[in-house]
């Protein structure tokens, strides 16, 4: 449901609301809240709850380190898992400066401004995400392991499947949230697990994601364990990868997949900083299902893009070299601009690669190019990209880059 700021302080009288955390995202996509009593709500939708930036990961604020917080009332959304009697609610927040300029590392606004230049031209974007995590054990003190919860392997069930109900929970979590996961099932790792969402507008759909990592961590703590979205918990094991589906109409008809695909070859090594943010991140790719080299086909799990099969509005683009420790908003909004880029531009679609990149030997490989091999590398190309400086703010970019 969407709300106005009027029935959000409605809602928050007649639900016995007591807390309403307002929600924001770092440069690096961590969430980040500050929680009001109901009676500061006016003063939020009018003028904002003002924070020290200087504090907050990436931000690289100066002597001036004010910022504000202005709710997005049509983000309302109840935390299930929070006491019924004095009950919790979050809204995600724009970050704006004192004199309500929008500030420029707020990276939920670069995703905004994005979807509406798409929408300028004609098109609309839809996102779905497929994250994988780990559940680990935790030790005699709480703190995490790398003991997993079970030792089950790709779609098993229980009992060897432990992380069956840990699932369950947090799709009927999701659920009474409003977001509608499509499918729920162990992957391939032990003790990991991976959970669908249906397609939704980009901004939607990164809201989604950053609420899911929330749900998942909660409902893991809540039964003893401790989930790990990070690229490759396990060297020995799969890595965690946060698979993107993409799909765009133009005026009304739905867009062939193919269109998406050459943009997004093209810009692809720029982006992957944004996309792989930690040395982890490419210890994955390569290994274990996790694309290396820039490449697509259909059905065809080894390469980077995949039209997986399927019809009519679920015939969609799948990306598979994200993972789920990148900033769903930047992510989104960088894919956004390549495939709109590719289709301004009218780029030509390359050839497919109909065969299996993992079994290909040397000379078959050395065709292709490859995604960075190292963070080092990733940021060397994202620095030198006129499409990066383009679309990514100066402090935004500074925060990835090194020194």
């Amino acid at each position: 449901m969407k709300y106005t700021p009027d029935e959000v302080m409605q809602y928050v009288q007649e639900e016995d609301v007591k807390f309403i955390r307002m929600a924001f995202c770092d440069v690096y996509g961590r969430q980040r809240n500050a929680a009001i009593m109901p009676g500061e709500l006016p003063r939020a939708f009018e003028h904002g709850i003002a924070f020290d930036a200087s504090a907050v990961p990436g931000f690289r604020m100066g002597a001036r380190s004010d910022l504000f917080l202005r709710p997005n009332a049509d983000t309302l959304k109840e935390l299930p898992w929070r006491p019924q009697h004095g009950r919790v609610a979050h809204m995600f927040c724009d970050i704006v400066r004192p004199d309500g300029r929008p500030f420029e590392a707020d990276t939920r606004r670069l995703l905004r401004d994005a979807v509406e230049d798409a929408a300028a031209a004609g098109y609309v974007f839809r996102f779905g995400t497929e994250m994988e995590f780990y559940l680990f054990r935790l030790d005699e003190e709480g703190n995490p392991t790398k003991i997993p919860f079970d030792t089950a392997g790709y779609m098993d069930v229980a009992p060897d499947d432990r992380g069956e109900n840990v699932r369950r929970d947090v799709c009927l979590t999701l659920e009474r949230m409003g977001i509608q996961p499509e499918s729920s099932h162990h992957e391939s790792g032990p003790g990991q697990n991976e959970i669908d969402f249906r397609y939704a507008d980009p901004v939607t759909a990164a809201d989604n994601a950053v609420i899911f990592r929330s749900v998942v961590k909660t409902i893991a703590t809540q039964n003893g364990l401790y989930a790990d979205f990070s690229a490759r918990p396990l060297p020995e094991s799969d890595g965690n990868g946060m698979h993107i589906n993409i799909s765009a109409v133009r005026n009304g008809e739905d867009l062939s997949p193919l269109c998406l695909v050459p943009g997004l070859m093209e810009r692809i090594r720029d982006m992957t900083l944004f996309l792989n943010p930690t040395a982890g991140s490419y210890d994955r790719l390569g290994r274990d299902k996790a694309p290396l080299y820039i490449s697509w086909s259909e059905e065809n799990r080894s390469q980077l893009l995949r039209i997986p099969a399927a019809a009519g509005q679920y015939r969609r683009l799948e990306l598979r070299s994200p993972d789920s420790d990148a900033n769903p908003y930047l992510a989104f909004a960088l894919l956004i601009r390549a495939c709109l880029e590719g289709l301004e531009r009218g780029l030509e679609l390359p050839a497919p690669a109909d065969l299996d990149l993992f079994t290909a030997g040397p000379e078959v490989l050395r065709q292709f190019r490859r995604l960075p091999g190292s963070l080092e590398e990733a940021a060397a190309a994202a620095g030198d990209s006129s499409f990066i400086r383009a679309w990514v703010p100066e402090t935004v970019l500074a925060a990835y880059l090194p020194g």
